[in-house]
């Protein structure tokens, strides 16, 4: 990818080599982003795991930043209006899966009963692909509707562990204010220590790097953020 002579100069204002504190790492971030549109913030925090472990879970940031999720929700009759009256953008059983096993899928996260598992699990090959499959880890299969939509609609987002030992989320906006975005990273950072395997040997987080959608990364000291 070709870069232009703005985004060339402003790279020239920071050694891509070095670790910086968590505030200083984001003002370059910031300096970084030349795109025309307001970036995302990604942090990525690699793990030092085992084949065998994984990390999975969900957190809620202090700042939100994205728009109303589109909530799909999976359940029988008796629980529909629970669904309906807790916020639910579509409510329904074997017609929200044959809907999906047609190719719609408009919507941001699903929920289900634990009852409608054995039919949604049918879609897996559709929803796992897009990170949309319900899971009891995350708080998506559940007969606790109203508890689960009001986490998600606060911006409860879930994280996980990739093959290669990386967590990858979405922290806030080039628009926001750095502090902000600082909070959500400590706040992500403190729910992935937490779920440390208990077999995990040595030190658990190896790396944190954070950058914008189309910049490049900046490399945050990991004694910063303890």
């Amino acid at each position: 990818m070709r870069h232009g002579k703005k985004y060339l100069d402003k790279l020239k204002k920071y050694d891509p080599t070095a670790s910086y504190g968590l505030q200083e790492a984001l003002d370059l971030v910031k300096a970084l982003a030349t795109a025309q549109f307001d970036e995302t913030v990604d942090l990525s925090v690699k793990l030092n795991l085992k084949k065998s472990q994984s990390v999975r879970d969900t957190v809620v940031l202090p700042h939100q930043f994205r728009g109303e999720k589109r909530i799909l929700v999976f359940c029988k009759a008796e629980k529909e209006k629970e669904a309906q009256e807790a916020g639910a953008t579509y409510i329904g059983a074997e017609d929200l899966i044959d809907k999906i096993k047609g190719g719609w899928l408009d919507f941001d996260v699903a929920v289900a009963t634990p009852d409608m598992m054995k039919d949604v699990g049918k879609l897996g090959m559709v929803l796992g692909r897009r990170g949309l499959m319900p899971n009891p880890k995350t708080g998506t299969v559940t007969f606790d509707l109203k508890g689960a939509l009001a986490e998600l609609r606060k911006g409860r987002t879930e994280f996980r562990a990739d093959k290669t030992g990386v967590v990858h989320l979405a922290v806030g906006k080039i628009s926001m204010e750095s502090a902000k975005v600082a909070e959500n990273i400590k706040t992500a950072v403190s729910e992935i220590k937490r779920k440390r395997p208990l077999d995990a040997k040595g030190e658990f987080i190896r790396t944190i790097s954070v950058a914008s959608t189309m910049g490049c990364g900046v490399w945050v000291s990991i004694k910063d953020e303890e």
